[in-house]
């Protein structure tokens, strides 16, 4: 009989447990102005006690409503640093962009792909190393109806025989960003992360020479080698990708927090979002606090 009780009145805790609901987070958020000035602390004075506290302050990177964001209509920038030398200097190497390659590394798969010549859009070595490209913007080379279609960007090298012999080129650095319109930098590859492939078209004897710190076009160091053409093409780049906005966690259930500062380092209108929440086992209930700040030279 007592084992009964026991049950029964296990069930009617249970029971009375299943039906409590989750608490709304209550709490309040002050500050002393609406309108600051670039460099100061702004203070934020909190009241109540909510189990959860998640500070986003609206600079770029920080912005609530973006908070579950995790592709953009981004801008894909790249650049690099170019050397050539021996030989005949001349405009040899070509950097290629394509949106519909296959990513497979072979003659065939290169050929049935579309590549746009961009050269004239960078700036290349003519014999003094560690010559910067400039920063190559590549978003109207993406598909806004396919936000899932990559970009492949390649660098072509020919050369022919010459009396001279034929050159060397080495691209000395590579980086690929994308770059949100709020002005979010998601670091894409540098060199040593940027899957490259090789595809060979003439002269198996003189290829790309790929390594975490550069690419190098071997010298034949002869005018009589065979012709040569040989590209090295990068992974694909996502450029929809970008990273969620984040926001500064203030507090959980063991801590508490009275106020917070922060300190604005550019002039502008930021929305500041504090989201509180409550979570228990049997669900979770979420409230936010928005304050709009100015901020001033």
């Amino acid at each position: 009989m007592r084992k009964v009780i026991y049950t029964m009145a296990a069930a009617v805790l249970l029971l009375a447990c299943a039906k409590e609901k989750v608490p709304v987070p209550d709490f309040q958020v002050q500050t002393a102005s609406l309108s600051y000035k670039v460099g100061d602390s702004v203070r934020f004075s909190l009241s109540g006690n909510p189990d959860n506290l998640v500070f986003y302050s609206g600079e770029p990177g920080h912005n609530y409503e973006f908070r579950n964001r995790s592709s953009a209509a981004n801008d894909l920038q790249i650049d690099f640093k170019t050397w050539v030398r021996y030989g005949v200097i001349r405009d040899n190497l070509q950097l290629l962009v394509s949106n519909d390659f296959t990513g497979v590394a072979d003659t065939n798969a290169v050929k049935a792909a579309t590549w746009m010549d961009i050269s004239d859009r960078v700036t290349f070595s003519t014999g003094t190393d560690q010559t910067p490209s400039g920063l190559l913007s590549l978003k109207e080379f993406t598909r806004p109806e396919a936000d899932s279609a990559l970009i492949y960007v390649a660098f072509r090298y020919t050369d022919f025989k010459k009396p001279q012999g034929q050159n060397q080129w080495i691209v000395r650095t590579f980086t690929a960003n994308n770059v949100s319109a709020d002005g979010v930098v998601s670091p894409l590859a540098a060199m040593a992360s940027a899957g490259w492939m090789k595809v060979d078209f003439k002269n198996p004897g003189f290829v790309w020479s790929v390594t975490s710190t550069q690419l190098l076009m071997q010298h034949p160091g002869s005018a009589n080698d065979d012709d040569n053409e040989d590209w090295v093409i990068t992974k694909g780049f996502n450029p929809w990708y970008i990273k969620r906005d984040v926001g500064v966690v203030l507090k959980n259930v063991s801590t508490a927090v009275r106020e917070y500062a922060h300190v604005y380092t550019k002039p502008g209108n930021y929305k500041v979002v504090f989201e509180g929440s409550a979570v228990r086992y049997n669900g979770e209930r979420y409230l936010t606090r928005e304050i709009n700040l100015t901020i001033t030279p």
